[in-house]
């Protein structure tokens, strides 16, 4: 399951509504090679939904999944952060042993 918190989910309808995008357009949220350490996370608008896709539902916002980044990413949390230290998603991953600075690759 992929948990996504209320400022994530402020954040994902604002931009949207910015971008001009269909409410049939999905969170896809992939894991890809790369990165200081090793896998990075991926999240776009996607209007596909494949066979394979696990498709999980948090607070409206739906979330697609590919069957292989799941095995890295279940259980992550979809967070949102605009303080001082950055703005942007980050992903609270319990599978990931070691995080880069800017938290957006991981190893496991």
């Amino acid at each position: 399951m992929i948990i996504v918190s209320d400022k994530a989910k402020d954040r994902i309808l604002e931009l949207r509504q910015e971008e001009g995008r269909s409410q049939d357009e999905n969170i896809r949220v992939s894991v890809k090679g790369g990165g200081c350490s090793g896998l990075m996370y991926d999240l776009s608008f996607d209007a596909t939904q494949t066979e394979t896709d696990h498709v999980f539902e948090d607070k409206g916002v739906k979330v697609l999944v590919d069957r292989k980044s799941l095995l890295y990413l279940a259980g992550t949390t979809l967070e949102f952060t605009d303080g001082l230290n950055g703005k942007g998603f980050q992903f609270v991953n319990p599978n990931a042993n070691r995080t880069c600075g800017c938290g957006e690759s991981f190893s496991v």
